[in-house]
This record gives structure tokens, sequence and C-alpha cells, in this order.
């Protein structure tokens, strides 16, 4: 009776879940638009091409496509960003206790626990002060905002990632390799940072997911320009504002798409290792 009632508990949720994007691909289902790009198709055919349809005719427009293409790149940048500063964080938090350690660690969680424009106009604010303010031109409203912006939440997925990481692996070998004639430096990246490959490889995609999903901080600080800085995020708000709600689903059916895709590769080649 108790699994029971514990699989029914999460049957609840997941099929929600499932709900809501099966009421998405069926609301792109009834497309006119795509109808009449379907007009030589079987009958039969028709409900499930209408929402592949959609999202292909959405692609073809230029302003999708330069979405699409700084979406990539800026959840790209921005996970890169957010590994090369998880590593060390990660590793210091799980090998060393020092004073302040706990105070740290609840500012780290701060970009998670915070609500996403509080930290867009925090930034916004924090680049009206010196020596900020000199790199404002090129961070607000810019590109490298989006990046910037981006970062600054996924970042703090991958450093609770990382430190899970190192956690799990065995400090005793590092200690191993520094009575070998090691030192600190060679001890981690020899014998500590390969063990680790399968949790880099998952905050970084974890900060992918992270950075492809984020939009209150870019509202706010990067702005929603459209061929500027509009990414996939901002392109469902924008189809959205202009009355366009199935141009807006099927936007945010491609995010659907790749959110699970990189969530998929995350569970092949990171979450399998047992060390993690």
């Amino acid at each position: 009776m108790f699994y029971i009632v514990m699989a029914g508990i999460g049957l609840m949720y997941i099929g929600f879940l499932i709900s809501m994007l099966a009421g998405d691909i069926g609301y792109l289902a009834r497309s006119d638009e795509a109808n009449q790009l379907m007009q030589n198709w079987p009958d039969w055919l028709k409900p499930i091409g209408r929402p592949l349809v959609s999202m292909a005719r959405l692609l073809e427009q230029p302003e999708i496509q330069y979405s699409v293409k700084l979406t990539l790149i800026s959840c790209l940048m921005s996970s890169i960003l957010s590994v090369l500063v998880a590593i060390p964080i990660g590793y210091l938090f799980s090998r060393y206790n020092f004073y302040g350690k706990t105070i740290l660690e609840a500012i780290l969680y701060v970009p998670i626990v915070l609500p996403p424009l509080v930290l867009g106009i925090s930034l916004l604010v924090l680049f009206q002060f010196q020596p900020f303010k000199q790199f404002a031109p090129y961070f607000v409203f810019q590109i490298p905002g989006v990046v910037l912006a981006q970062f600054m939440v996924a970042a703090a997925f991958s450093i609770q990632m990382m430190r899970a990481t190192f956690d799990q692996i065995n400090p005793r070998l590092e200690q191993v390799a520094l009575t070998l004639g090691c030192n600190e430096r060679q001890a981690f990246s020899r014998v500590c940072l390969p063990q680790a490959w399968h949790g880099i490889l998952t905050a970084g995609t974890l900060a992918w997911a992270r950075a492809l999903g984020e939009f209150g901080p870019l509202l706010v600080f990067a702005g929603t320009t459209r061929n500027k800085t509009e990414v996939m995020s901002v392109s469902v708000f924008l189809e959205l504002s202009l009355g366009r709600l199935n141009d807006a689903v099927a936007v945010s059916l491609m995010m659907v798409f790749l959110a699970v895709g990189v969530l998929v590769l995350t569970r092949i080649f990171g979450l399998r290792n047992p060390a993690i």
C-alpha cells in the first residue's frame, strides 16, 4: 500500500507534466496555418504533421533563425564559463573547511532561489557603479549581456553539481599522490580532475539547459530587441505580445525538445556514472 501511494503521487505529477506538453502539441495539431501547407497530405497524417510543419514554417523566418543561432551560441558560452567557475569553487567547498564557508554557501544559492527578474534588476543596478559602469555600453542591452545574465544563473547549478561530484571522489587518492611527490596542483589535475569528467559534462549540460530557459534577467538586463538580443525564450515573449499564440507555442516546443535532448544526454553520459 505504501508503494502504491508513493507511485500514485509521482505518477500524478509526471502525468501533469506530460499533459502540459501534450496540450502544446494538441494546440499546434489544430493549426489552420499548417493545414494550408498540408493539403496534399493524407487526412490521418495531418494531426501528427501539423506540429512539425508549424515549427518548420517558423524556422524559415529570419528573426527566428537569428534567435535559434543566438540561443545556441550564448548557451554554449555561458555553459563553458559556468564549468570554468564551477570546477575550482566546487573543489574548494568539497575539500576544505574555512571560516565563513556557511555564509558563502548560502550566497552561492542566491541565483537559484532569487526571482530571475530580481537578478536582472541587480545586474542592471550593478552596472551603474564603477568599475562596472565603464563596461555598461558593452553589456547592458547588448549580446554579451545575454551571456552574462544566463551565466549568473547557470553557474549556480554547475557549482552545486561539481561540488557533489568532488564529494563522491575519494580524497585519499590525492593524498597518496602527494606522498609520491606530486604537488597540490598536480594531484588535482592528474588524479582528481580525470575522475570528475562525468560530473563536468553533467554540469555543463545542466548549465546549458538552464541558460536555455532563462528569461527574467534577459528581459531587464539584455532587453528584448528583435534581431539583436533575441534568444528563444525572448521569441516566445515577443510572439505572445504580438498575439501570435501559435508561433509562441511552436517556439516553446522547440525549446522543450532541445532541453529534453540535452537532459537525456546528461543522463546517458553523466548520471549513470556510479561515482556521481
